[in-house]
């Protein structure tokens, strides 16, 4: 009787547990979805995307600070931007942020900086992951000489000094419009990028070759370029995705440097890393001629390597960097 009313009593309070309407039902998640709910929980990443979508938005609008304060970005106002011995005018009403050394408003420059920075440091991030990534998939699964050429190729690519290449190609070529430096400094920047990308795709791929199921696809009669594209492409999706997210900021400061010794986006076009260069002959009584760039280079590169952190660990929660607390899963 006892174990009668023990076996009601557990059956009743089974009966509580369950909703009204039967079993609860589980709602199924993508892979999509659960990587975006751990991403959600990496604050530092949630704000640091914030600040580059105000970035980006700063840049976009670029055209519009121009036209409200009068100012295009090659004007000069030596009128109003410099005072009665010469010196640039510090941030106030008429430059926001203040004027450089020829009377040009620093505002408006440093948001056409930021179009060119982003804009190079995206492309040149997506062609080297778009070349590492063919280079790193042929060189690890067809092997033999394709993978020894391609291995020696990479090996020299990052042996070579990338800012005496670019030096020279812009002496060589006389580059003097800004469409034609803003692409050879795209194409240098990925050139010397790709290499890296190419040999962590390279090794991903060594492990992936004698994988189960690309063995089975083989035995059924599948190419190599299916096999390439439908098996082993796929399971390359978060590696690619997060070094692609990673390379963003490393551009962005090659661009800057490249801009900064005059080799990279030409003038008028204003880049952060030229600002930097020309605000380096007045900065100890014009301070912010090397802050406003300086800073706005520093948010945006840090904010992207936030946010490839946050993706790494999204995508891979092996590698999180706030593991859980103990006594948090048996709540």
């Amino acid at each position: 009787m006892a174990w009668g009313r023990a076996a009601a009593g557990s059956a009743a309070g089974a009966a509580v547990a369950v909703p009204r309407g039967g079993s609860r039902r589980v709602r199924g998640r993508s892979p999509a979805q659960l990587a975006w709910a751990r991403f959600r929980r990496d604050r530092a990443a949630v704000a640091a995307l914030a600040l580059i979508g105000l970035i980006t938005l700063f840049a976009v609008l670029a055209p519009l600070w121009a036209r409200w304060s009068g100012h295009p970005y090659g004007a000069t106002f030596p009128e109003t931007g410099l005072d009665a011995d010469g010196q640039p005018r510090g941030p106030g009403a008429e430059f926001w942020l203040g004027a450089d050394q020829l009377g040009r408003d620093v505002f408006v420059r440093a948001a056409y900086g930021a179009r060119i920075s982003l804009l190079v440091g995206v492309l040149a991030a997506l062609l080297a992951s778009v070349a590492g990534t063919v280079a790193g998939m042929l060189a690890g699964y067809v092997g033999g000489v394709l993978d020894t050429l391609l291995a020696r190729l990479m090996d020299m690519t990052l042996a070579l000094p990338y800012l005496l290449v670019a030096i020279t190609l812009a002496t060589t070529f006389q580059i003097s419009s800004v469409g034609a430096s803003l692409t050879m400094t795209v194409l240098v920047i990925a050139f010397f990028s790709f290499a890296a990308f190419g040999r962590v795709i390279r090794g991903q791929v060594l492990s992936l070759r004698r994988a189960e199921f690309i063995e089975a696809a083989r035995s059924l009669g599948a190419s190599d370029a299916r096999i390439m594209i439908v098996d082993v492409l796929p399971n390359l999706a978060a590696q690619i995705t997060v070094l692609t997210s990673l390379l963003v900021p490393a551009s962005i400061v090659f661009e800057a440097t490249l801009s900064f010794l005059g080799v990279g986006v030409r003038p008028p076009m204003p880049s952060w890393g030229s600002m930097l260069g020309e605000g380096g002959e007045v900065f100890q009584t014009a301070w912010w001629l090397l802050a406003v760039p300086g800073v706005l280079l520093l948010l945006t590169t840090l904010s992207f390597n936030l946010v490839g952190e946050g993706v790494r660990d999204a995508l891979d929660p092996r590698a999180e960097r706030f593991p859980v607390r103990r006594g948090e899963l048996r709540r």
